[in-house]
């Protein structure tokens, strides 16, 4: 059985699936978000958003080159060997033995939302989140909210 792929495959789907979450799901999601520094969360954002720019309809707005996504991609595979080979070993033993890969999935999912909570609070990040709002009538969101 080649190992690899298929780990590779189930910690992809921990960025993106929402997994049920056990006991050991649990500890290991606490495990990662607290071995990870700031940096590493920064990492994993910036692999998040150059991994997702390659979508066809987003990648002409991308300016990620090959070099710097073979950087973030080797980046990330040392994060997540050290996190599950070495800060949290013991519990993504756990977590493997008795819940299986989708512990990992889970465990990963958290660790996104963490990281992505500091990206989306930072103040330029909100600022920009709310600049479409210019564009909107305010008064049909009034008729809307006095409606209900």
């Amino acid at each position: 059985m080649k190992v690899k792929p298929i780990l590779t495959f189930a910690l992809s789907l921990g960025m993106l699936s929402s997994a049920h979450a056990g006991i050991y799901a649990d500890d290991l999601s606490r495990c990662l978000v607290g071995a990870t520094t700031s940096t590493d969360k920064t990492e994993l954002i910036r692999w998040v958003f150059a991994t997702a720019s390659e979508h066809p309809s987003v990648s002409d707005i991308s300016s990620v080159t090959s070099a710097q996504r073979e950087q973030m991609d080797y980046s990330i595979a040392m994060l997540f060997e050290r996190l599950l080979t070495g800060d949290c070993l013991e519990q993504t033993q756990n977590a493997l033995q008795y819940e299986g890969v989708s512990a990992m999935q889970k465990g990963f999912e958290v660790l996104g939302q963490v990281a992505m909570t500091g990206l989306m609070s930072d103040s330029k990040v909100s600022q920009a989140f709310s600049r479409f709002g210019k564009h909107l009538d305010a008064s049909k969101f009034e008729t809307l909210i006095r409606r209900n």
